[in-house]
């Protein structure tokens, strides 16, 4: 008789997630998932597979989880511009109390291993695609509710966001403590909206 995994998968993901995002894929080693997961090789190995798949379903996790954020933020929203401002404080809040300069998990994968992985660079290309069209709606709402101008395209406009917050997220995995810098870079893009 097959035995019950005695362990959430879900949680054990999140672990996964905490443990890469910290350490980066390469920096992982099989030991460090088995004591951070709290899981047997055999139990880590049977249901995930090997460490780039288990990789590979934590960066999903993580890309689905930071979308529906996103995603209910700006279908909540009165007033996308404002929305956009509190997603941008948040993020630099994060930045300058990210004392292990941890960065985005996303960002972070695509610098390390999305040149040299398939499987890794399609999960990265899908969530630029899916976060382009998620800015692209906010800001056509945005528009439609006059909070956001006009004068320049909708996708245009929401790349430009989306590149300044991954941007924020980049300058965070540096170190960056000096909370003007974001603040200058957060006004700057918001001056164009």
């Amino acid at each position: 008789m097959a035995r019950t995994k005695e362990f959430n998968e879900d949680q054990a993901l999140d672990k996964a997630i905490e443990i890469f995002w910290h350490k980066g894929y390469n920096g992982t080693s099989a030991q460090d998932l088995v004591t951070h997961l709290g899981l047997s090789r055999s139990s880590l190995y049977d249901t995930f597979g090997d460490k780039q798949k288990l990789f590979a379903q934590s960066l999903q996790r993580y890309q689905k989880n930071a979308q529906d954020q996103i995603v209910k933020l700006f279908d909540e929203s009165e007033n996308i511009k404002e929305t956009l401002r509190d997603i941008f404080k948040q993020a630099v809040i994060e930045s300058l109390e990210d004392r292990i300069t941890k960065g985005c998990f996303m960002v972070n994968s695509s610098v390390e291993l999305a040149m040299h992985d398939e499987e890794i660079a399609k999960i990265v290309k899908n969530n630029s695609q899916i976060m382009e069209e998620v800015f692209t709606n906010a800001v056509k709402k945005g528009q439609d509710q006059g909070h956001i101008s006009k004068t320049i395209d909708a996708r245009v406009l929401a790349r430009f966001i989306f590149n300044n917050y991954s941007g924020i997220r980049v300058l965070a995995r540096t170190g960056e403590r000096d909370k003007q810098v974001y603040d200058d870079i957060v006004k700057a893009m918001f001056s164009v909206l």
